[in-house]
């Protein structure tokens, strides 16, 4: 397929986007506090579409021009954008899962290395076998059957990314600041104009604004947020207990934990030491509860857990996780102090969801004086 190349359109359209890209990265919205993972996919995804949009109109300038540098420029520059078209579509569902589900699980890492590995073999192979495209003597630049494939692996992660976001809004609406939608709509504009007009580069500023969206989004959500663990923030947490208590008939678990022997952390190892103990038991706990609830620092050493539970019998059991998730936690962090938390916790039901917070703290103060029973109060 080949067409004509509007070479003005392509340039504004690409350098608009390295100008939002650049934008972002002064700003340094990529930044999200707590979440040194998640910052790190962006900013990769940032820098790795600045590239494609600075390389992507000399492609198109280079487009029919004779020699073996211009030839080289064609054949190994639409290999390098079709390589980052599907690096982008896999980094923006890992940002999505990690954020959504703070972690992303076993068969969908594998399916992530699985297309790349995949991709990136048949893009070698064209190399030596037009396959995805063609430069002919004169190189210019044109589609093969194969091109369609890595088109529909884009919009299979695309959708599978928007199955993922809706999944969980439903599951718990935790993800309300995060709206998939705004940012993958101009994704899926770009790509689909691209496909079906030659000659007109859209897809690079497409990802440029998606971008640009998600910084927005998840700045806003961070201010939710506990700015040191990462963890949702107090003012959050009623509108959780209320999101879950508006459900129809379904029962939620709500579960305080208070830090044991905190104040002998900051005396004894510095409050510098105190911030990284409540960030690894953010983090402990995160994991622990994962896509199933949410977590929220309620107060100084205090985290609050609210969950989808059936009866205390969940509470039990995620007690015990939690425990054992801490007690792991201490025997590999190489710390001179263990973590421990003092947990109560309690089902609710929509007729009995008032005063959530006072009923849970009370059971967690019982369980606090249990603990130092057999430990220095003066940890206190």
């Amino acid at each position: 397929m080949t067409g004509t190349i509007n070479l003005i359109a392509v340039y504004v359209a690409d350098y608009a986007g390295v100008l939002i890209l650049l934008l972002i990265l002064l700003a340094k919205g990529w930044e999200l506090p707590g979440r040194r993972g998640e910052s790190f996919i962006l900013l990769m995804l940032i820098i790795a579409s600045m590239i494609n949009c600075l390389i992507d109109p000399f492609i198109f300038a280079v487009d029919g021009l004779p020699g073996p540098v211009n030839r080289a420029v064609v054949v190994y520059g639409n290999s390098a954008i079709f390589l980052y078209n599907l690096i982008v579509g896999t980094g923006v569902l890992a940002l999505i899962i990690r954020h959504i589900n703070k972690k992303i699980a076993r068969v969908q890492y594998l399916m992530i290395v699985a297309l790349t590995a995949l991709e990136t073999i048949i893009l070698i192979v064209n190399l030596f076998k037009p396959l995805v495209f063609y430069v002919d003597e004169n190189n210019v630049y044109s589609r093969r059957p194969l091109y369609f494939l890595y088109i529909g692996v884009a919009f299979y992660l695309l959708i599978y990314s928007l199955v993922v976001y809706i999944t969980a809004k439903i599951r718990d609406g935790s993800v309300r600041y995060f709206p998939v939608w705004e940012f993958i709509i101009p994704i899926i504009c770009g790509v689909t104009l691209q496909t079906l007009f030659y000659g007109i580069s859209t897809q690079p500023v497409s990802f440029a604004i998606a971008f640009c969206s998600i910084v927005i989004c998840l700045q806003k959500e961070y201010l939710y947020l506990d700015k040191l663990t990462g963890a949702y923030n107090r003012y959050e947490l009623d509108k959780i207990i209320r999101h879950y208590a508006r459900r129809g008939q379904k029962k939620f678990a709500a579960i305080m934990l208070d830090m044991n022997g905190f104040k002998s952390i900051n005396d004894d190892f510095s409050h510098k030491e105190g911030d990284e103990a409540l960030k690894n038991m953010a983090h402990v706990l995160t994991q622990v509860v994962g896509n199933d609830g949410n977590v929220i620092r309620f107060a100084g050493d205090e985290f609050v857990i609210v969950m989808d539970a059936n009866d205390d019998d969940d509470v039990a059991l995620i007690t015990q996780k939690i425990n054992d998730a801490v007690n792991n936690y201490n025997a590999t962090s190489g710390k001179p102090y263990c973590l421990s938390a003092s947990i109560g916790g309690k089902v609710f039901d929509t007729s009995d969801a008032s005063d959530v917070l006072g009923r849970i703290d009370r059971i967690m103060y019982e369980n606090k004086v249990e603990y130092y029973k057999d430990h220095d109060r003066r940890s206190r």
